[in-house]
C-alpha cells in the first residue's frame, strides 16, 4: 500500500477525485493496455511490429515511474516532465498501433484521456504547492 501522508499535505484543485478512485480506474486502463498489447502480439500481419512493440515498452516503462517519482521522491516538477513525456510515448504507441490493428490502438484511447487527466492534475499540483 502506498503512503498517501504527503499526499495528503498537498494544495490540489478542486477537481480532484477522491483517492479511492485511482486504484479501480487504474485496473481497468491496466486492463485495456494488457488486452491491446497481446492483440499486436497475437495479430499476423507483414508490418514490422517492433517499433510499436517498443513505443508501448517505453510508454511502460514512463508510467510505472511516475509513481515512484511522485510519492516516494515527492518530486511534482520530474513527474510532471515524466507524464508529457507517457503522453507523447502513448500517442506514439497509439499510433503504430493503428497500422497493425484499429482495435488495439482504440483500447488505448481512455488510457490516454485518463493520462491526459493525471498530467492535468500533477500540472494543477505543482502550480498550486
Amino acid at each position: 500500500m502506498m503512503n498517501l501522508d504527503w499526499y495528503n499535505t498537498l494544495i490540489k484543485p478542486k477537481f480532484t477525485p477522491p483517492s479511492q478512485i485511482f486504484a479501480p480506474v487504474w485496473g481497468v486502463m491496466y486492463t485495456l493496455i494488457f488486452i491491446s498489447i497481446i492483440i499486436i502480439l497475437s495479430t499476423k500481419t507483414e508490418v514490422n511490429k517492433t517499433k510499436a512493440v517498443s513505443a508501448f515498452l517505453v510508454q511502460l516503462i514512463l508510467n510505472f515511474s511516475w509513481s515512484p517519482i511522485f510519492f516516494q521522491l515527492q518530486n511534482i516538477e520530474l513527474s510532471f516532465i515524466i507524464i508529457i513525456l507517457l503522453l507523447i510515448a502513448i500517442i506514439t504507441t497509439i499510433t503504430l498501433f493503428f497500422r497493425i490493428s484499429k482495435i488495439a490502438a482504440i483500447l488505448l484511447v481512455p488510457y490516454l484521456l485518463w493520462t491526459s487527466f493525471a498530467a492535468y492534475l500533477n500540472y494543477s499540483i505543482m502550480v498550486l504547492n
